[in-house]
Parts: C-alpha cells; sequence; structure tokens
C-alpha cells in the first residue's frame, strides 16, 4: 500500500483539464485544413494523389475539401506547395451536418448542440454502444484512449457498455462491410429510444479509402441517421472527445 501510495504522489494528477485548457497535440498532428484562396495563383489545379478523391472544384471553379473524405495523409499540402491546401494544428472538427465538411475556403461551421430536450436526457449521462463495422482498429484504439486517465471520459458522464440495450446510443466505426451490415442494424434497433448515432473516422463518414468497394456499404449515413460526423483517419482522442461535448452542449 505504502508503494502505491508514493507512486501516486510521484506521478501527480495525469488527468487533462480539457476543454478549459488547450490540448497538448503531437509535433507531426495534421489538424483542420484550410483552403487559401488568397494565396498567390489559388486555387489552380487539383492537386494529384488524393488517395480518397477529397479534392474537387466547385461550380465556380474554387478548390472544394471534402473532410469526410480526407484521411490527412497531407499529399495535398506538398502538391500545393502552400498555394491553395495547408492543415492547420485545429483538433476540432466534427460537424453535425455532412455537408458542413466541405470545405470551400469559408470558415468551417462548428458542431452545434443537441436540441434542449436531448441535451435534458443525454447532457449530463451519455451511454455508447462502440460499433467496429469493419474498421482496421485504428479509430478504436484511439477511442479506447478516451477511458486512460489523461482523457478520463468518464468524469463527463460518458461511458461505453457493453450491450446496446444499456446505450444512449452507437458510436460506429469503418465503412461497414456487408458482412457488418446487418450486425449494425440490429445493433441500432436494440438501443432503446430516443437514440443517437456517431460516424467517426473517414470510413464510416465515406467510405475512406474503401469507399465505392461492393463488399462495403460505404459510410454509416448510408443506412442510419447520423448525429454528428467526426472526421480524421484516424481522430485524433482530443478531436472525438471535443465533438461528443459539443454535441452534448458541454462546449459552445
Amino acid at each position: 500500500m505504502l508503494s502505491i501510495i508514493k507512486a501516486r504522489i510521484r506521478q501527480k494528477y495525469r488527468t487533462f483539464d480539457y476543454p478549459r485548457q488547450k490540448p497538448v497535440l503531437p509535433e507531426l498532428f495534421r489538424g483542420r485544413p484550410v483552403i487559401d484562396r488568397a494565396a498567390p495563383g489559388a486555387p489552380g489545379p487539383i492537386p494529384d494523389g488524393c488517395p480518397t478523391g477529397a479534392l474537387s472544384k466547385g461550380s465556380d471553379h474554387s478548390l472544394r475539401l471534402d473532410m469526410g473524405r480526407c484521411i490527412f495523409c497531407g499529399k495535398c499540402e506538398k502538391a500545393c506547395a502552400g498555394n491553395g491546401v495547408r492543415f492547420t494544428r485545429e483538433h476540432s472538427l466534427a460537424a453535425r451536418n455532412r455537408e458542413d465538411l466541405v470545405l470551400t475556403g469559408k470558415e468551417q461551421k462548428p458542431a452545434e448542440a443537441l436540441d434542449g430536450k436531448a441535451r435534458q436526457l443525454f447532457g449530463h449521462s451519455l451511454k455508447l454502444r462502440q460499433v467496429s463495422a469493419g474498421g482496421c482498429n485504428a479509430c478504436e484504439a484511439d477511442i479506447n484512449v478516451l477511458n486512460t486517465l489523461v482523457f478520463d471520459l468518464g468524469r463527463f458522464g460518458i461511458q461505453f457498455v457493453a450491450s446496446p440495450r444499456h446505450a444512449d446510443g452507437l458510436l460506429v466505426t469503418g465503412p461497414v462491410t456487408k458482412n457488418m451490415e446487418l450486425a449494425l442494424k440490429k445493433t441500432y434497433d436494440a438501443v432503446p429510444a430516443p437514440k443517437i448515432v456517431i460516424a467517426a473516422g473517414a470510413c464510416a463518414i465515406s467510405g475512406g479509402i474503401y469507399a465505392g468497394h461492393e463488399e462495403t456499404c460505404g459510410g454509416v449515413d448510408k443506412l442510419l441517421k447520423v448525429d454528428l460526423f467526426i472526421p480524421g483517419c484516424p481522430p485524433h482522442p482530443w478531436t472525438i472527445l471535443d465533438g461528443i461535448l459539443r454535441l452534448l452542449g458541454r462546449i459552445h
């Protein structure tokens, strides 16, 4: 017991004071992409090599970037050489509507909170059933990190549960393979109403690198109504936590 107390004193308090403090992000972290329409020669041609087709041209020939497809590989930034697309260190990426993930050079609309009644139900106690619908386990690993003492998801009243019958909603990862389609639908049906659905990661939002494959459904919203989209490949734990807290009205 004495050794445990000594270790606790030595380690000190490890839970990060989020959202009151800005999170510490790794040096190589790529956050919200920005289309710099003021850059010399912007927007120019669409950079080659985007593995998911996240870049396109709008009706006015301006560059568009779909964060729901983006895997944050940085190829477009290198191809643009700072002349159109660049990645910031902003970790807050989530959106309530799919179309809000498409960047056009304007400021991204932050994720809005649930309506008043839903916030009363879920705002201080949210139980989620995580469903890996064919994911590679990268998103799942970063979701698991939220249960560690640095993030301490439970202090916000948010917990992952084993049974969908004990859940308030689903947090889905993966492109929803054909093998998981029925399982996802059955899990959703088992969650008592009212319920929410969160799509985490490029695969869950758009199919990611598997988009268009005959053995995938191309994202969760093809099957279920999604209440929150959290982009990334995988989304950083701070990005996931930020999105959920914004959905619950805990961050404005």
